[in-house]
């Protein structure tokens, strides 16, 4: 850089003061009063290093909305760019198989309860009949210490009574498979209604509709995406961290993130603790502030302040540009003279210089219109 100051700039001067009408040129030595000027001088100040990434726009929470049956897709209520509220129908499935087995569980329901209404006669009849026995066991047994009866009558009331029990533990037992069936029934209505409700999608969350493969009459499979919604509010830019300066970049961390022509103060959300071993770099995630022009995809610039350096800096307005050459006007034995400079960062209305001017020069600013290389000037406070 050095040598292209040295041995380039006579070549530069000479170049532009035969363009004719284009700046900057030298003024000749009869030309008319002295223009009033200001200056200022050149000062270094603290400036950040920055290391710059590229990374991309992505929403901080994202869904794929997917199936769980196998079914023809009846209807889509949506379309790509559309806002969607939590819990709002985006896709209905054809459920006629499911409506039919949600019929048909209902119906073994019904039956099931029918039954337990027999079931419960049957246990008040085997009670009677076994409270009969019993009553008339005891009055048999009663006669039987006696002497008054047989042993044979006494064995046969003892056989009743042993019955009748059996009959009434069986009226129990009935009564308790037919509950089980019950609960079975409800189960299987249940399972159905659910079944029949996954032909129902909903969105999970408010949001954007991004994406939609999904189209009326195609065969939806579980697992295969019918569409993707973003949620709104939040996004972030995922960029690429080289492994070496991994070190310079922490959670919490204020990062400016330039997305087109806006400029955007974001902070480190969340470092990937996994390395690309292809590109060697982290994935670091840079929460943004809510922002209506953010979308997913947009390509962005994040800008990580790692330290600080001293540079020396002049205000952006200060500088003159035509083309790719750049130049300021110092002040020298009372003439305006062209420097041409090598800048750097630029940090709201200050730039940084690489070259061509020292810490102590005088510049002329503000620049007048009328100003040109070699021009008589009178600096006034």
């Amino acid at each position: 850089m050095r040598f292209c100051t040295r041995f380039c700039l006579p070549a530069l001067l000479v170049a532009l003061a035969g363009c004719g009408s284009q700046e900057p040129r030298t003024a000749k030595a009869d030309e008319g009063p002295a223009i009033a000027v200001s200056t200022i001088a050149v000062q270094k100040a603290e400036w950040p290093t920055v290391y710059e990434v590229t990374g991309t726009v992505r929403a901080r929470t994202s869904v794929q909305i997917t199936s769980r049956l196998m079914a023809y897709v009846r209807e889509v209520r949506v379309r790509v760019g559309d806002r969607v509220r939590a819990g709002q129908i985006l896709v209905t499935l054809d459920a006629r198989d499911l409506d039919a087995r949600k019929r048909q569980a209902e119906a073994g329901r019904t039956e099931s309860r029918s039954a337990a209404g027999e079931a419960e006669n049957a246990i008040a009849s085997a009670r009677a009949n076994l409270e009969l026995a019993e009553s008339t066991f005891k009055r048999m047994k009663d006669l039987y210490d006696k002497k008054s009866i047989s042993d044979q009558e006494f064995d046969e009331a003892t056989t009743r009574v042993k019955l009748a029990r059996a009959n009434f533990d069986m009226a129990q037992s009935r009564r308790q498979q037919v509950t089980a069936k019950i609960a079975q029934a409800d189960e299987d209505v249940k399972s159905a209604e659910i079944m029949t409700g996954y032909s129902v999608v909903a969105a999970p969350f408010a949001g954007v509709v991004t994406d939609k493969p999904v189209e009326p009459g195609i065969l939806a499979m579980p697992g295969a995406a019918l569409m993707t919604i973003e949620q709104g509010g939040g996004y972030r830019l995922e960029a690429a961290v080289e492994e070496s300066n991994l070190s310079k970049v922490k959670p919490g961390q204020s990062v400016a993130v330039q997305l087109d022509s806006s400029e955007l103060a974001g902070r480190v959300g969340e470092i990937v603790p996994t390395v690309d071993p292809a590109a060697r770099s982290f994935t670091v995630k840079i929460d943004l502030p809510a922002s209506p022009q953010l979308r997913s995809g947009q390509f962005g610039r994040a800008r990580f302040e790692i330290g600080r350096r001293s540079v020396v800096v002049v205000p952006a307005g200060a500088i003159q540009e035509r083309g790719q050459i750049q130049w300021v006007y110092a002040v020298e034995g009372g003439r305006a003279r062209t420097r041409m400079v090598t800048l750097g960062d630029r940090v709201a209305d200050r730039v940084e210089v690489l070259s061509g001017l020292s810490e102590g020069d005088r510049l002329i600013f503000p620049v007048s219109g009328s100003l040109r290389d070699g021009a008589r000037v009178e600096v006034r406070p």
